[in-house]
């Protein structure tokens, strides 16, 4: 078997999220995975305690310094997130022997931006969001059955059958309140590539964020390579 050989760039290139962007592209088109742009996301409560679930990251924003995800605001990550708004995240393509690792400052997007993502879902998965009270104990799975065929109902839409690619039948939903996105401010981008004998190639670009409107703004990276 031919080993890997890849290499991360040398000198370094002065910021990383043009080449994290090119690896996403490169994964996304050769369908490595059913879900290529699916990052763990782990967060921690106001005492410290971790939590990690896996989400899709929707936006990568190389010239603010952004990615952007969606989730319900009431769920676990939503109140770790607003009692300790940081985060960090994982990318990784066993296929493609790569991995990113982020970490930095969360803010909420717009609504105006979380209204235009909402409405590009599938529809069925617009009445899950409605239907569902995200972390909250369930009683049994058709208690959320029940409440999925509710939710239709309320908004004369055909009952959920679970295929997301039933046709669309034109029914207005609209987002709920308590759901919409993230912006992850990105304060460390680390990237490696599998090397052979465990030579592993890696590095960590790193800058300081400054509150800057609703979000941050960062200063020049700093890139240092790091032993594997």
């Amino acid at each position: 078997m031919a080993l890997h050989e890849e290499c991360l760039p040398d000198p370094l290139p002065p910021e990383p999220l043009a080449l994290v962007a090119h690896w996403l592209a490169e994964a996304t088109r050769a369908k490595v995975q059913p879900n290529p742009n699916a990052m763990v996301l782990a967060t921690a409560d106001a005492q410290g305690a971790p939590s990690a679930r896996v989400v899709l990251c929707k936006e990568i924003r190389q010239d603010a310094g952004y990615l952007t995800f969606f989730t319900n605001y009431r769920s676990r990550k939503g109140a770790e997130l607003a009692a300790n708004a940081r985060a960090a995240a994982v990318m990784y393509w066993d296929v493609l022997h790569r991995q990113v690792r982020f970490e930095g400052r969360v803010t909420p997007t717009s609504a105006a931006e979380s209204d235009a993502y909402f409405a590009s879902r599938a529809w069925q998965s617009r009445i899950g969001a409605w239907a569902s009270e995200q972390s909250a104990p369930l009683g049994s799975r058709a208690e959320l059955v029940r409440a999925a065929l509710d939710t239709a109902q309320r908004f004369a839409a055909p009952p959920p059958n679970g295929r997301e690619a039933a046709p669309d039948p034109g029914i207005v939903i609209p987002r709920p309140p308590h759901w919409g996105g993230y912006r992850l401010w990105l304060q460390v981008v680390e990237l490696w590539v599998e090397g052979a004998a465990r030579l592993h190639d890696r590095a960590r670009w790193s800058r300081t964020l400054e509150p800057a409107g609703d979000g941050f703004s960062g200063r020049g990276w700093s890139a240092t390579r790091l032993q594997p």
